[in-house]
């Protein structure tokens, strides 16, 4: 360990390589960033050399020659949660496979915290971002700079930008109608309190397999509840004294396991007592017993299709915006049954 007074070594230059491996500097450049030629004799001594001084490119001074980098901002809205965490895993691979890297920061779905994860991308000169957005104002700050933007999830901005997103409306119907089917007529909807698009459509969906199964919606059993509030599951603990519902359809995983405690603290059975849905398959989902009945979402399949649009973008700025939209799936299991 260097002592106190003494400076830390050198960085390695491409002017150290060449001069090891007798070549010029611009051709140690060509060789190392694999663009342009080099004969292989001589690409073969750059490299040897390389390798034996340690040569680590300087990625912040070759950000400063193009006026970008092969880096990717990837906000999310809370890394705490399975979904964004399988999102980002499918972002990170497509990515690293194209020789770009992520930069994975949460905003906690929070507008300011958003804005400020868009300036910091932007400070960093990333090549893209991609967001599952809390606002309209990042990507707008973003698209101002000249940075592409795809929003994932949900569709907040008033810029023109591609994006990925699920049927909502579709998986919400699905759920909702699979209660109904069984001949539930008291489904409580447990909804996160947002104006996104996503909760918008799952609220739809819920209203629509109403609609088509001839039924009245009761508004006091639908419950906007908002991200991270103290109170969740003394609201699910209301609902479920005050309203009776024989079976619950919970619009997010995080609901799904508040009310999935409430019920167990309540020693209500599942299905016996009330029938629950997720929307969203994770893990536990599947270790609990009975297993939980879900909407489940292609993920992955999401972040993998994000990174795409943002490589595609970047490679062809002009092309014309694009919205994938990908389907959920309802899968049936042992969390649901017919009211007793």
């Amino acid at each position: 360990m260097p002592g106190h007074g003494v400076p830390p070594p050198r960085p390695v230059t491409l002017a150290d390589i060449a001069r090891a491996a007798g070549t010029s500097a611009s051709t140690a450049s060509r060789a190392l960033s694999g663009r342009g030629y080099v004969s292989p004799v001589a690409r073969d001594r750059l490299l040897a050399a390389a390798e034996q001084l340690g040569y680590v490119p300087n990625a912040s001074a070759r950000t400063l020659k193009q006026q970008t980098s092969r880096l990717v901002g990837v906000a999310v809205s809370d890394l705490a949660n399975q979904f964004y965490a399988g999102l980002a895993a499918g972002i990170e691979h497509t990515l690293r496979a194209a020789e770009y890297q992520m930069v994975l920061v949460s905003d906690n779905s929070d507008r300011s915290q958003e804005l400020a994860c868009a300036r910091t991308f932007l400070a960093m000169r990333a090549a893209g971002v991609i967001i599952t957005p809390a606002d309209h104002a990042a990507a707008s700050l973003l698209a101002r700079h000249g940075v592409s933007v795809v929003e994932v999830d949900r569709r907040l901005a008033k810029i023109d930008c591609d994006a990925v997103v699920i049927d909502n409306e579709r998986g919400g119907r699905a759920a909702t109608a699979h209660l109904l089917a069984l001949g539930h007529r008291r489904v409580a909807l447990l909804m996160a309190d947002t104006d996104w698009t996503s909760d918008a459509g799952r609220l739809n969906g819920y209203r629509a397999a109403h609609s088509e199964a001839g039924l009245e919606v009761d508004a006091r059993l639908i419950v906007p509840i908002a991200f991270h509030a103290a109170d969740t599951e003394q609201r699910i603990d209301a609902l479920l004294e005050a309203h009776r519902p024989t079976a619950i359809f919970a619009a997010n995983n995080e609901l799904a396991q508040h009310a999935w405690q409430v019920l167990r603290r309540r020693r209500l059975r599942l299905p016996g007592d009330v029938s629950l849905v997720a929307f969203d398959d994770v893990p536990w989902m599947t270790m609990v017993a009975p297993r939980i009945t879900v909407v489940a979402q292609p993920t992955l399949e999401m972040g993998r299709q994000a990174a795409r649009l943002l490589l595609r973008r970047v490679e062809e700025p002009r092309r014309p915006t694009e919205l994938v939209r990908l389907e959920p799936a309802l899968v049936v299991r042992g969390s649901t049954a017919p009211p007793r």
